[in-house]
């Protein structure tokens, strides 16, 4: 039996930013000239992404008014790493906490207590003891719940979180998993006129998902999401082109332009694999939820699989709305699919892409399950092909509805 993932909590922090004021702030903090600001302001406004959200408020303010970076021409001395995770051990905690009760409040026949494990994920920080042991202390879960922290794994991570709750659950029918994103990516400016830093600044913004998996749909009959499979796929010409490595000033991200083209070589490939072993062909799916690591990955993707824009709605609405979250993103996008989803798409199949360093590409599917629904998809598949038989088999005259 499948689990099913479902009730998917957001947050964000306070400060919504307009691109165009990042871009200014970018700008200013580079000394760049005329025509620099030129190229910079483009890059932002081809970014695909209107929005996003950071803890720090100084991205929509000029020199003079920031609270984190010094106000001095350069903003030297430049804030540390240590100096970061300040920031990072003061935030994180209140943004996931927003997240969990957002999803909790879907499902109040759900108790906290009745958790039985906890899977944090983040990439932007860390400490020790940590966020994991925070959120058992302040949502009220047993002291005994069983906590996995993945840490690191870029913006493929919350996918690696899914399977092991899928794991938890198809071990033991009584688990419940509580799965936690939270990434500040905004800590991490890099005050470099490098193109990898160029783009991952115009990209990245801060978030905060959680949703729970459980052997059963969720108890109220709202949509859910039953795991039907996984499939990784490894690019290692992309060992450097999606990278992130700790350093002296933050946490420094290698994202260069060679990237959609590693997704475009690998793509179909990563599609067949994770297909080949499931009763669905790529024609039969109309949902899907891919991770807006930017607007030339989703074209390139649409592009490979014979996808349109509307396929990608909602991971385009994401990228407008808040940008890349890293790991958060991704469930951003499923909270869309399952926000639209209605009775009568009970049974159809959804097809979620991740990607991140290594070059890693991390494929689902994901079956949506809503009570009340009419005939599930598959058997509508099975009804359509029979009636298509029957057709097929049929007098011409009755083919062309002619008496």
């Amino acid at each position: 039996m499948p689990s099913y993932l479902g009730a998917i909590g957001t947050a964000n922090p306070v400060h919504r930013i307009a691109q165009s004021q990042i871009a200014d702030f970018m700008a200013q903090a580079l000394a760049f000239g005329d025509d620099e600001k030129r190229k910079l302001r483009a890059l932002y406004r081809v970014s695909g992404i209107e929005h996003r959200y950071s803890v720090l408020p100084d991205y929509g303010r000029a020199n003079g008014d920031y609270t984190f970076f010094p106000n001095t021409p350069t903003l030297e001395p430049f804030p540390s790493v240590g100096q970061r995770m300040a920031v990072y051990r003061r935030e994180a905690l209140p943004l996931a906490i927003e997240a969990v009760r957002h999803c909790l409040h879907q499902v109040p026949d759900i108790a906290p207590a009745s958790i039985t494990h906890l899977v944090t994920v983040s990439c932007t920080g860390m400490y020790a003891p940590g966020l994991d042991i925070e959120l058992v202390q302040a949502l009220g879960l047993k002291s005994n719940v069983r906590r996995t922290c993945v840490n690191f794994m870029g913006c493929y991570a919350a996918v690696n979180a899914v399977k092991l709750a899928d794991a938890f659950c198809r071990a033991d029918a009584e688990a419940r998993v509580l799965i936690v994103s939270v990434e500040l990516c905004t800590l991490h400016f890099q005050k470099s006129p490098e193109e990898d830093h160029l783009i991952s600044n115009a990209l990245f913004g801060d978030g905060a998902a959680a949703c729970l998996v459980q052997a059963a749909p969720l108890p109220n009959g709202a949509p859910s999401l039953a795991l039907q499979g996984f499939h990784c796929g490894l690019e290692p010409d992309g060992h450097d082109d999606m990278a992130w490595h700790i350093n002296d000033f933050g946490f420094e991200m290698t994202l260069s332009g060679y990237v959609p083209k590693l997704i475009q070589r690998g793509i179909r490939s990563l599609t067949d694999g994770l297909l080949s072993s499931l009763p669905v062909q790529l024609a039969d799916i109309r949902h899907f939820a891919i991770h807006p690591g930017g607007r030339k990955i989703l074209e390139t993707i649409e592009t490979e699989l014979g996808l349109t824009r509307d396929d990608n709605r909602h991971a385009y609405r994401v990228l407008r709305d808040y940008g890349n979250m890293s790991s958060a993103t991704v469930l951003f996008v499923l909270r869309e699919v399952l926000a639209h989803a209605t009775p009568a798409d009970h049974g159809a199949p959804v097809l979620s892409f991740a990607f991140g360093p290594g070059l890693t590409m991390e494929a689902m599917l994901l079956e949506i399950s809503s009570k009340n629904s009419p005939l599930p998809f598959q058997e509508q598949l099975t009804e359509e092909k029979q009636q298509q038989k029957s057709a097929a088999s049929a007098p011409l005259p009755e083919l062309l509805n002619v008496n």
